[in-house]
């Protein structure tokens, strides 16, 4: 995607589920910004992306230590853990979502104790608010209720204008139903949608990108994917680690 003054692509692609029997699922989006002088990313994973990620950037000419910018949503494991990835890179994080997560009691929680912990004392971080301007171009606006400090981007392009909503909206039915799972404050959470709503209305062509779906552009005002979802898993369930049963996640 090269509607922005930014080259976009999603390296990883975010899923609208959750696992039934194995806990936490924390398949995230992740966004590759280019441009500016610039390589940036929106969120960046956990362990399991890891591979994916490394790949993502190799496919671009990049290595982790190429990326200048991590913008982080917020502090959950599945967009946050990766950040020790980028030692060249600037990591941006809302500064009240921070003080949050290194505040989570630990073990409890979706927060990676360790790894914020890390990052309130690391030279690479940089904390943000409201209105605040991070890359060039790109804005930021509080949307709590997923956490208290989350938050999203709005980034302003020649063409098109794109928003990162995170886990404050993870997905299409939560944009349609201003309703969320695992959210501490419906009404807060319902707020939040909103405003996103707003963003997404200002301009035509806004291009939305949530952290557990496909982007999304408004088509007489509904949300209608762009791209295809991928998501599969393989099994072994025969007598041989050549032969494995593959269930596909998709409709």
């Amino acid at each position: 995607m090269a509607d922005t003054d930014y080259q976009l692509d999603i390296l990883v692609q975010g899923y609208p589920g959750k696992s039934v029997c194995h806990g936490g699922l924390g398949w995230s989006t992740i966004v590759l910004l280019r441009g500016h002088g610039r390589i940036a990313l929106v969120d960046c994973g956990t362990f399991s992306h890891r591979a994916n990620l490394i790949n993502g950037l190799k496919r671009h000419g990049l290595t982790p230590a190429d990326v200048t910018d991590v913008v982080l949503t917020h502090a959950h494991h599945d967009h946050s853990i990766n950040w020790v990835l980028f030692p060249q890179a600037s990591i941006w994080i809302g500064g009240a979502e921070l003080d949050w997560s290194v505040k989570e009691p630990w073990g409890s929680t979706p927060v990676p104790e360790l790894y914020v912990r890390e990052l309130a004392s690391s030279k690479q971080l940089r904390r943000v608010r409201q209105g605040e301007t991070l890359i060039p171009g790109m804005a930021c606006f509080d949307a709590p209720g997923h956490t208290p400090g989350h938050l999203i981007f709005y980034l302003e392009g020649r063409e098109r204008d794109v928003l990162f909503t995170g886990d404050a909206a993870k997905n299409r039915v939560e944009l349609l139903t201003r309703t969320a799972d695992m959210t501490y404050d419906a009404s807060v959470t319902a707020r939040s949608i909103e405003t996103m709503w707003t963003l997404w209305r200002q301009r035509p062509g806004t291009l939305l990108v949530p952290g557990h779906d496909l982007p999304m552009l408004l088509q007489d005002g509904q949300p209608q994917f762009v791209g295809k979802r991928q998501a599969a898993i393989e099994s072994w369930f025969d007598d041989s680690l050549e032969r494995t049963t593959r269930f596909e996640l998709v409709l």
